[in-house]
């Protein structure tokens, strides 16, 4: 039987986000799976999962604003802007206050040109930067626009610095860190990332690879998946007659009269199973644009 559906992982450090959707592709016996936002191997946390029909949500979660909680390590700038890199230069000397910091910080908030790390997935002539700076080749990424909304140092413990972040997305923290050892002339580097929020997904809401592989083994994967209702919170609800359910299931327009003020709309069968998100045509007809029922 598939599975549709939306689950949040807890992802372990070390693993890639792939590897974590080849994990659950053979725990839930469920080849269809997406993820809604990269992590590098080195971070943790928040990893949501879109399971079977589900993946067709992905093109609404492409802008979705992340949120973070990390420590950054001064004196010390890598050449893959975290700690999975090698030094870029002798340890300088760390001589800041917490309140330098956080002015510095504060610098960082708002719309920015940030420029990617060499060691990213960014693609140049169609080949993975990452794969360049590897076979030490020259990688030249050009800048993009990004905008953080939140940069707050939360304490200062030597050469550590704790923090949280608010980003939209296309932003890479490690970039953040290694500025801020440019600005303060020391270098340095992300020690620890650990995400917290993708758009409504929160790491409350997570589970481990341990966990899932528990309750699919004890047929309850259901009780870890997002209830439908919390997926897709700005755009409002509907619940369908079956007259305009089988209208949908054959791509046809249907008549909304409730919805009239909405662009969006997400048609539901009863109260949880999702079947369509549905667009404004004219008025108050509704086109299924993303189908979710067979």
């Amino acid at each position: 039987m598939p599975l549709n559906g939306v689950i949040v992982v807890d992802k372990p450090a070390g693993w890639t986000s792939h590897d974590v959707v080849a994990k659950s592709r053979r725990i839930l016996g469920e080849r269809s799976i997406g993820h809604l936002g990269t992590l590098d191997p080195m971070a943790t946390g928040v990893l949501p999962l879109v399971l079977g029909r589900m993946t067709r949500l992905c093109q609404f979660y492409s802008s979705s604003e992340k949120a973070y909680q990390g420590t950054i390590r001064l004196g010390v700038a890598t050449d893959t802007y975290d700690c999975d890199g090698d030094p870029m230069g002798p340890a300088q000397e760390v001589n800041v206050t917490l309140e330098e910091l956080c002015a510095v910080a504060s610098g960082f908030v708002g719309v920015l040109q940030q420029t990617p790390p060499p060691f990213s997935a960014k693609k140049i002539k169609g080949v993975p930067a990452y794969k360049l700076a590897r076979k030490k080749q020259h990688v030249e990424l050009e800048p993009v626009s990004v905008e953080v909304k939140e940069f707050t140092v939360l304490g200062l413990n030597g050469d550590l610095v704790d923090f949280r972040c608010r980003v939209s997305s296309g932003t890479y923290v490690r970039s953040l860190a290694h500025e801020l050892g440019q600005k303060l002339s020391i270098g340095a580097h992300l020690a620890s990332l650990r995400r917290t929020q993708v758009a409504e997904f929160a790491v409350e809401q997570s589970h481990t690879l341990e966990e899932m592989g528990e309750a699919a083994s004890q047929g309850r994967i259901q009780e870890l998946l997002v209830h439908p209702r919390r997926v897709l919170p700005e755009i409002p609800s509907v619940v369908a007659t079956d007259e305009d359910i089988a209208k949908i299931r054959h791509g046809r327009t249907v008549n909304l009269p409730e919805m009239s003020r909405s662009c969006f709309v997400k048609v539901f069968a009863g109260q949880s199973e999702l079947i369509c998100i549905a667009s404004r045509v004219a008025g108050t007809l509704f086109h299924p644009k993303v189908v979710l029922c067979g």
